[in-house]
């Protein structure tokens, strides 16, 4: 009559790996950055600036997530249109006695 039980040796051999028989991979050399990328492709709308309205107040700069508010000695230059996600929030932060944001549907960008 055979029986089912299995010896410790038989467990042993087929052992499932562990983490330190995994192979090494998925390193990270250096820390991650969207700068190499270009990440603004996807967006649906476009902050357009008017430096004549701006007042340097870099609110903007402030609280633009993606970093896309280019500011150079202390006043605002431009928007990084690569990363810019078309959030809005510099157009909704912008001071309303100036409102040197206006967002514009990209579609209106396409094509030129």
């Amino acid at each position: 009559m055979a029986t089912d039980v299995k010896s410790k040796k038989d467990v042993e051999e087929k052992k499932e790996p562990g983490w330190k028989d995994l192979p090494i991979g998925g390193l990270i050399e250096k820390p991650g950055t969207s700068e190499a990328y270009k990440t603004g492709d996807w967006r649906t709308q476009r902050p357009v600036w008017d430096s004549e309205k701006c007042i340097n107040c870099l609110i903007c700069w402030i609280y633009c997530p993606d970093s896309a508010v280019i500011v150079e000695d202390g006043k605002v230059k431009g928007i990084d249109l690569d990363h810019c996600k078309g959030c809005g929030i510099c157009a909704q932060e912008c001071p309303p006695k100036c409102k040197a944001y206006t967002m514009v549907n990209e579609s209106e960008f396409r094509g030129k």
